[in-house]
């Protein structure tokens, strides 16, 4: 839970895991769910082989059909039950906490919780959180909390500071090794 690096190719994928990703999530907008499939294939290898936990964005049934750990689904993707019922790990969004709180109840492992702050890698996100609004979503839910959104290791261990059990990102898979130091430090003095 720790650091999710979404993912959308393969060497991308290597990267992350070499650089200390718990989690790689693949993460292919508006992709049908064959290309997920294709895309997700090698990606599900270099991660087995790695001891790295496999999550597949937005399509469960892509995330069945590969054997993928679990799902990460957004506010308007469909498939929760059907991932709870195959017993994937499942990943629900929340900008708030009332969200965060209907996606405990609705069964989500964690909840991925931002944008903590604004994000290139989203240009559509809602405002950002900012650190008490992740504080406020970590100390209401029971499960985990993932921060994303404007995370890099300059600020990944304020997230966790803040509460959260990990982070995700997409800009700073670059970093990853850097980001993977800063969020174990801030977990080691908690």
């Amino acid at each position: 839970m720790r650091v999710h690096a979404l993912v959308s190719d393969l060497a991308t994928a290597e990267r992350a895991v070499a650089g200390g990703a718990t989690v790689v999530q693949l993460r292919l907008k508006d992709a049908a769910t064959a290309e997920v499939v294709a895309a997700g294939e090698p990606i599900l290898v270099a991660c087995r082989a790695a001891g790295v936990a496999f999550v597949v964005n937005d399509d469960v049934e892509a995330a069945l059909r590969l054997g993928a750990d679990g799902a990460h689904l957004g506010r308007d993707d469909a498939g929760a039950e059907r991932a709870l019922a195959a017993e994937l790990l499942l990943g629900l969004s929340a900008a708030g906490v009332e969200e965060a709180l209907a996606a405990e109840a609705a069964g989500a492992s964690y909840v991925g919780a931002g944008p903590v702050w604004a994000t290139p890698s989203k240009p559509d996100a809602d405002e950002p959180l900012g650190l008490e609004g992740l504080a406020a979503i970590c100390a209401a839910v029971e499960v985990p909390v993932v921060a994303i959104g404007g995370v890099d290791a300059s600020n990944a261990a304020e997230c966790i500071r803040a509460g959260a059990a990990g982070v995700a990102v997409i800009r700073a898979v670059a970093e990853l090794r850097a980001l993977r130091a800063a969020v174990d430090g801030a977990l080691a003095a908690a």
